[in-house]
């Protein structure tokens, strides 16, 4: 293939740097190939540097290393009860999900072999896991604490995460226990002496996405890739119908690059592109969104542009989300993921009724509110609580008890009253209905069970309720005043649906052929995991995933 007209050829270039971009780039550098990975914006690590950081991988060598049973099989029967056949979600095919039940743990076995110091969170159960296949102890892999001091000058330019404390996430899992709990205390006593070492020593630890994130970039430098900060993509080059490179920018002009064997796109999907989402998800805002601001879906668009098929736009990874005063720009959005599933609160929309299970995975959570939303008003929706919730769990990010921001109330997000009566006229919900449901969900609570929506009967519901209260961790009266509420509206952390791709991540026409030398991994293609979130870290597993499989691809490995 003749390669002429670029300013500079590489062997294989990367557009983004979020989950699976530095991952391509170990690949191909272990093949000895030369890897650009080009940037948009001032900082490395996309989306993920700022999330959990957490990848769904069946089979992985960390359930195997605690004695915990997994197989293929059991991973894809888990996904074919889940996930399903919808032939509306080409990403989702069964031949996509038995690449990557397969490939998913060869990805994690080769980054160790890199250095990447990889573990497992003790319990973190699928989110389906009354379905068969799934796993009450979870499929999950995180990276250990990194000291982002080993970057030297790239430290300032990993995306800074977000949690400001050198601990670990099952760590964190126990920080808010510590009224309960001597084992939450003792955590919180090792998290604060390993902030105190790493400050005698000169370390610098970060947890979650940013060390994911942090141990890829260092381990990606140190292989050779070359990454660039601020480098836009505004063009694929096609070629006879091959991808065969990019124009971007440098030094403020246009700079074309070549990729003798490929293009990579994972730059994204389109969570800040407001006129996007009015186009595909109705309903949903981009300033509710925990996506970076430059996840705009231009690299969808312009993939689109020469012939990818589109599908599965109107998806994203909902995650519930309660914005108090002050923090409607703040880059972290407070979760309300499992304010609704504590004892003690439901959800209930603008007619005062209660309309799912407030448990669960939080993308069934929010497709739940926009399909209300269709036929009755439940956007916002209403988190109903009471004094015992205030006293025992944490709201908006505040710890437990009745102190809280004045600018709250002032400014009307947190509305209280003396009974369900009065708290439903402060937001605007017939009393009548109230009243009906929190007696209905006090009787299910006497009950030992919720026939509506059956909280409670899962493990993943218990993992987000409250492990110290009894007989249930999930059902709690609602009957002790005064009664609050706040609003809930359905953000999330990426949209869920691009340009489909076949089992070895290469793009495809709508005829099903495959463009070229293009590739493309992340929430800028069709999720594999097709409509639902089978369990933490399903999106960033599968960018990890395909990245690891384009390189391979590429490679001819």
């Amino acid at each position: 293939m003749a390669m002429s007209g670029f300013d500079e050829i590489v062997d294989f270039l990367v557009v983004g740097s979020g989950g699976g971009s530095m991952c391509a780039g170990l690949v191909l550098r272990d093949a000895g190939k030369s890897v650009l990975i080009l940037e948009k914006s001032a900082l490395v690590g996309g989306t993920t540097a700022k999330s959990g950081g957490v990848m769904w991988i069946p089979g992985n060598p960390f359930l195997k290393r605690d004695g915990i049973q997994d197989s293929a099989e059991k991973a894809l029967s888990y996904l074919d009860n889940v996930v399903g056949n919808a032939s509306d979600a080409p990403g989702a095919t069964r031949e996509r999900r038995e690449a990557y039940v397969r490939q998913a743990p060869r990805m994690v076995e080769f980054l160790v072999s890199k250095g990447i110091r990889l573990t497992r969170v003790s319990q973190w159960p699928d989110y389906y896991d009354e379905r068969a296949g799934a796993l009450k102890q979870g499929r999950t892999v995180i990276a250990e604490l990194f000291d982002i001091n080993e970057l030297g000058p790239w430290k300032a330019k990993l995306r800074p995460g977000f949690m400001p404390v050198p601990a670990t996430l099952e760590e964190a899992f126990q920080i808010p226990w510590m009224r309960k709990s001597w084992a939450s205390k003792k955590v919180i006593g090792r998290v604060i002496l390993r902030a105190i070492r790493a400050k005698l020593t000169g370390k610098q630890y970060v947890s979650a996405g940013a060390a994911l994130q942090g141990r890829m970039l260092q381990a990606a430098l140190k292989a050779g890739v070359e990454l660039r900060t601020e480098s836009p993509v505004d063009e694929l080059l096609i070629d006879d119908g091959r991808a065969v490179g990019v124009v971007t920018i440098r030094q403020g002009k246009p700079w074309r690059v070549g990729a003798r064997l490929g293009v990579l796109v994972n730059a994204g999907g389109f969570a800040r592109n407001q006129e996007l989402r009015d186009r595909y998800q109705p309903g949903t805002r981009a300033d509710w969104s925990n996506a970076i601001e430059t996840d705009t879906g231009g690299m969808i668009l312009e993939m689109a542009r020469h012939g990818a098929a589109l599908a599965q736009m109107e998806e994203m990874v909902g995650y519930q989300t309660t914005i108090p005063p002050g923090q409607e720009a703040a880059d972290i959005k407070p979760p309300a993921q499992s304010l609704t599933a504590k004892p003690h609160a439901i959800l209930v929309d603008q007619s005062g009724v209660r309309y799912q299970n407030e448990g669960g995975s939080y993308m069934q959570y929010c497709r739940n509110m926009l399909a209300r939303n269709r036929t009755v008003p439940a956007i916002p929706s209403w988190a109903i609580f009471d004094r015992s919730y205030i006293a025992n769990y944490m709201l908006a990010g505040t710890m437990p008890g009745k102190n809280k921001p004045a600018a709250w109330t002032e400014r009307n997000y947190l509305r209280q009253a003396g009974s369900i009566a009065e708290l439903a006229a402060r937001i605007d919900v017939p009393a009548e209905a109230l009243c009906a449901t929190i007696d209905r969900f006090n009787g299910f609570v006497d009950q030992g069970r919720d026939t509506d929506f059956h909280r409670g009967e899962r493990a993943y519901d218990d993992w987000l309720g409250d492990p110290f209260h009894a007989p249930s961790k999930s059902l709690g009266r609602i009957d002790q005043g005064p009664f609050y509420a706040v609003p809930v509206v359905p953000g999330d952390v990426g949209t869920f649906g691009g340009v489909v791709t076949d089992i070895h991540a290469r793009v495809l026409r709508a005829d099903g052929s495959v463009i070229k030398g293009l590739y493309a991994t992340g929430v800028s293609t069709a999720s594999v995991m097709g409509r639902a979130y089978p369990g933490a870290g399903s999106s960033i597993g599968p960018s990890f995933t395909w990245g690891y499989v384009a390189a391979l691809h590429a490679a001819g490995l």
